[in-house]
């Protein structure tokens, strides 16, 4: 009986170690939180998301908007790409509206960044979601790396993105609806760039130039935009 015991015991730390090992190799999920310091109602989502940049299993990155600009106070951070991305968003899902504090999860469910349950639970359903693409990407000074490998081929093909950031920021608003506030924010997007295609029917390998002094993430996401199939943090 002692050894079926310890026989058991040992199938059993073998399944418990292959589930960590799986849990730790899945790829982290993209929360983009469209956001704008001319908005007052952001400020909490803009913390939410300063908590999140904390973690390992999510990539989440702040999206400045620029149509609030005109309240009274230019967004030092915001730009109309970012607002163009967002409405495709909308366009794609059928939506008639856009608003802040939005975040959307791997690319397809969208949620009021200030409901911090809603979006966990979203971040936990893609969390769960089959892995197709092994991505992986690495950096040596302004020069970024992009090696991929799919199990089966896209239709369309994937869009390959790369996202560069700044991981920190802090700003005092002087007019506005944030008048008089100290705001700080983390992942904040300084570029986003449609690098080319990917139909997963061969490995991926692509090398792109990026700005040696911001952070980088690499996109692989359906056109819409869409589903986010993969991503990864540049080393």
């Amino acid at each position: 009986m002692k050894q079926a015991l310890k026989g058991l015991a040992a199938v059993l730390t073998l399944s418990l170690a292959s589930n960590v090992a799986g849990a730790q190799e899945r790829q982290a999920v993209v929360v983009e939180l469209f956001t704008s310091q001319g908005c007052s109602s952001c400020p909490p989502a803009d913390e939410f998301l300063r908590e999140l940049a904390k973690r390992s299993d999510v990539i989440p990155l702040s999206v400045h908007v620029d149509y609030w600009d005109y309240i009274g106070w230019k967004d030092v951070f915001g730009r109309p790409e970012h607002t163009v991305r967002q409405k495709a968003y909308a366009t794609f899902a059928g939506r008639r509206s856009i608003y802040t504090p939005q975040m959307v999860v791997g690319g397809v469910h969208d949620v009021v960044g200030t409901h911090p349950k809603d979006v966990e639970e979203l971040i936990r359903r893609h969390r769960a979601l089959p892995q197709l693409i092994e991505l992986d990407a690495d950096r040596t000074g302004g020069a970024l790396r992009i090696v991929a490998k799919a199990q089966a081929a896209f239709a369309p093909p994937l869009e390959v993105q790369v996202v560069q950031f700044m991981r920190r920021g802090h700003v005092e608003i002087t007019r506005g609806e944030n008048a008089g506030r100290m705001l700080d924010y983390a992942n904040i997007v300084t570029g986003w760039s449609k690098i080319g295609t990917w139909d997963g029917k061969t490995p991926l390998q692509v090398t792109a130039p990026v700005a040696a002094d911001h952070a980088a993430v690499v996109i692989l996401q359906r056109p819409g935009p869409g589903k986010i199939e993969a991503a990864a943090l540049a080393d």
